[in-house]
């Protein structure tokens, strides 16, 4: 399996496991840390986006604050006062229906009557003076009977408190009768213990509710239990039994609703009041159906006690008594505010109960959310196969849009499911194979940099980093030029040093030539001993490779003479090299065993190139080039050297020396070039005077090599001429 494959299953692989680890999220199986906390601030965001503003008058609360505190005095104020309150509202201000949001667990002594009452079991015994003194009087100092008076008869509803599961169990007051009796399958939470009203208010009104909530673990109250149960019946929260009280207190109803998802079958627990069907969560939870701003009016208990809010304010209003009032410790956090009042959060329930817009989360929830995770998983697994980072970055996109589409179409049904799951699952493996591909691409860099490193240039590794997915060390064939150089008489050179100094000379002269085709943008192949092998056009496309080359080998000439005057001031012999040049197609890669592999170029066409780089001192010539690299590099100025047919090669092969750039060359190069290729001309045509006497002249105005060789064959073939079919070709049976 090729690598990029299997850093793609991989890449796979990973993602599989987070879509696993999320679906179980999802589905309820597993705790993923911090993703009930991002549920909540999905569910917060959401709320603060589609809450709705305005006011409602239905519902108005009379609110225990500090004004009243100063007026009045401390909480708890007398049941006279209590009384007082309760019977303006529904003489004067004629409301609808009363909820407190407070427990009244004590009997109130405020008066003194217990005291009076001791006086007369005691030391007033005989008195009868005193004794018809107080019966007229026990009905005004009798606060609790005065409060429970003024309940009886009224819609009224009382509140109490529940004590959950893990807190103490402690029992005070007496309990309402219960709303109704648990059904089969019902899942509501059992409380251990309760703190309720005293008997006498108890037994006086109609109904009360329960008026503590747990919150979510971050301590925000966004739920409320619609129904509690507590020793195999279901009591109401306060919300509830005033909503009830407001439309006559017809008794509460509840049942279960059968659900079908995706061939699985629930039950949907619901409850109906005053007419109104609510569904709850299989826990009778709902979410708290909070509004924008302060929908709700608030006036002072002391206004109402004094007289001072008008009726028009009241009439017919539900009225929920509770307080903000900071010292009486009843304000909560909520998505909304951090100081929000108790009471209000009952004001809020009852508003949505009215409205039909109380959410709760299905039954199916769970089971949607871990099928949602899956689709948008696999999508996005599908969509890493097939999509570039661009077109995967698209998808998630589009997968984002359905998935807040969807779940905005489900909030607006009233249904609350889990977002953080799927929404994790788009963003989180977007995000994931986003890093990933970052990783992986600046692996894939540093993997072309080492590679590549020791062949080409930095500044060409570097090109080919910024695109690693363009370049690969596997075999291929292509149109390509080599170059072979080696030192002349290597072996007479290398013992004259001693192996340190060899050492050094061979560093010097491989560094220097090495950077003249790195210049050129060539590839290292290897070093031999003395000699060098590069190409061009590859790995990085080159389509002036011949060109490059060519250059390469002129400069590696030209710097020659720097070189040994360097050499020459240590002591150091002077070099000469030969240098072959040969382009065509070749295979390229990594080649070798399963030992050691290297980078490197294979062919008849690289073959051709060493034996040019062999027979240059045949002609006493720097650089030898084939037709196919000349013709390929046309901006050079070539002298003709010769046909020849090199062993293990049956095609005769033109080679041409080049000279200098064809725009750089002056007058009397082209005039010596010309010269030559005359000779050469008269030489292949047996004009054997011709040849000679050209040749003389160019060797009387600068002796070169390559004209005794031409002298030394004319003088053979004067003496031994060649066959009839002789083509001019020359034949070398050695490397």
């Amino acid at each position: 399996m090729k690598a990029p494959r299997r850093a793609l299953l991989a890449q796979g692989l990973v993602s599989a496991v987070l879509i696993l680890l999320l679906a179980l999220q999802a589905a309820g199986q597993l705790r993923l840390p911090y993703f009930q906390h991002l549920e909540y601030l999905l569910y917060d965001a959401s709320l603060a986006a589609t809450a709705p503003a305005g006011r409602d008058d239905r519902i108005v609360i009379v609110d225990i604050d500090e004004k009243s505190l100063r007026e009045i005095g401390r909480w708890p104020w007398n049941r006279a006062v209590m009384a007082r309150l309760v019977r303006r509202l529904f003489g004067q201000d004629q409301i609808a229906a009363l909820g407190f949001d407070v427990v009244f667990a004590e009997a109130d002594h405020s008066s003194g009557l217990a005291q009076m009452e001791a006086l007369e079991r005691g030391p007033l015994a005989g008195d009868a003076s005193f004794g018809r003194r107080l019966a007229a009087l026990r009905g005004q100092l009798d606060y609790d009977a005065r409060f429970a008076d003024a309940l009886r008869g009224q819609p009224v509803s009382l509140g109490y408190y529940f004590i959950p599961r893990g807190l103490a169990a402690s029992r005070s007051g007496v309990l309402p009768a219960p709303a109704l009796a648990p059904w089969p399958g019902l899942d509501a939470d059992p409380a251990v213990g309760y703190g309720a009203n005293i008997a006498a208010l108890a037994q006086a009104a109609p109904s009360a509710g329960y008026f503590n909530m747990l919150a979510d673990a971050d301590g925000t109250a966004r739920r409320w239990d619609l129904l509690q149960q507590y020793r195999g019946r279901l009591y109401s929260t306060l919300a509830v039994s005033t909503l009830n009280e407001a439309f006559g207190n017809e008794p509460i109803a509840g049942g279960m609703t059968p659900v079908n998802f995706l061939f699985w079958h629930w039950q949907q627990p619901w409850l109906s009041v005053a007419g109104l069907r609510l569904p709850m969560d299989a826990h009778c939870r709902v979410y708290i159906p909070y509004q924008a701003g302060r929908p709700f009016r608030y006036v002072s208990a002391a206004d109402v006690l004094a007289g001072r809010v008008p009726a028009s304010e009241l009439e017919n209003r539900i009225v929920l008594v509770g307080s903000t009032a900071p010292g009486l410790t009843d304000l909560r956090v909520t998505p909304f505010s951090n100081a929000f009042p108790g009471v209000e959060i009952h004001a809020q329930l009852i508003a949505g109960m009215l409205d039909g817009t109380l959410r709760y989360a299905p039954v199916w929830g769970r089971l949607a959310a871990t099928v949602a995770v899956l689709v948008l998983g696999l999508a996005m697994l599908a969509g890493l196969a097939r999509f570039g980072p661009l077109g995967e970055g698209l998808l998630a996109l589009g997968l984002l849009a359905i998935l807040l589409l969807g779940y905005g179409w489900l909030w607006r049904q009233h249904w609350v499911l889990p977002l953080a799951p799927p929404l994790a699952t788009v963003a989180g493996l977007f995000l994931f194979n986003s890093a990933w591909g970052f990783f992986a691409e600046a692996r894939a860099k540093h993997q072309i940099t080492r590679l590549f490193g020791q062949y080409v240039p930095p500044q060409l590794a570097q090109e080919m980093s910024r695109d690693p997915g363009r370049y690969s060390m596997a075999g291929q064939s292509r149109e390509m030029t080599v170059l072979f150089s080696d030192i002349r008489g290597f072996t007479d050179f290398s013992e004259k040093l001693p192996p340190e100094e060899l050492a050094e000379v061979l560093n010097a002269y491989l560094s220097t030539m090495t950077r003249i085709v790195q210049a050129e943008r060539g590839t290292i192949d290897k070093y031999i001993g003395d000699a060098l092998m590069a190409f061009w056009n590859a790995p990085v496309d080159l389509p002036d490779h011949a060109h490059r080359a060519v250059a390469a080998a002129l400069a590696m000439q030209a710097a020659l003479p720097q070189l040994n005057e360097d050499f020459g001031r240590r002591g150091w012999p002077h070099v000469k090299i030969g240098i072959g040049v040969n382009s065509g197609r070749m295979s390229v890669g990594n080649m070798g065993s399963e030992f050691r592999l290297s980078y490197t170029v294979m062919g008849d066409a690289v073959n051709l190139g060493s034996r040019l780089e062999g027979i240059t001192k045949q002609y006493g010539v720097g650089i030898l080039v084939t037709e196919a690299t000349r013709s390929r590099a046309p901006d050079f100025l070539y002298r003709p050297i010769d046909v020849v047919r090199v062993k293990g090669k049956e095609r005769p092969v033109a080679i041409f020396e080049p000279v200098a750039l064809a725009d750089q060359a002056d007058a009397a190069l082209r005039a010596k070039v010309d010269d030559f290729s005359a000779a050469l001309a008269c030489y292949r045509k047996r004009d054997w005077e011709g040849a000679e006497a050209i040749l003389l002249r160019l060797q009387a105005q600068q002796a070169e090599p390559l004209y005794a060789v031409y002298r030394e064959r004319i003088a053979r073939y004067r003496s031994e001429p060649p066959p009839a079919d002789w083509d001019g070709v020359y034949v070398y049976t050695s490397k």
